[in-house]
């Protein structure tokens, strides 16, 4: 299991209109950000995966930190989790 970060400035412009005075993350955006953390992590390209299903228990807002757990297969799968804390 590999772990890699990424942090969510307070003036990230993907939490302005989602929603204002209560601003989050879009999933969309966690999604590509832990994409690209695998990525580097991996050493490899991830730009023709298939994300067969993700939840969100808890919302990541501006000023975040999201902790991300990563591991790959033997069959090539990568499977992985994220957590969130502040910074």
């Amino acid at each position: 299991m590999a772990t890699a970060e990424r942090s969510f400035p307070a003036d990230h412009p993907a939490a302005r209109g989602h929603f204002p005075g209560n601003p989050v993350i879009p999933g969309a955006v966690l999604l590509a950000e832990t994409l690209r953390a695998i990525e580097a992590g991996l050493g490899v390209s991830l730009a023709s995966c298939r994300i067969k299903s993700a939840k969100f228990l808890a919302p990541a807002r501006p000023g975040d930190r999201v902790a991300i757990e990563f591991s790959r297969s033997a069959a090539g799968g990568v499977r992985f989790a994220c957590a969130v804390g502040t910074q």
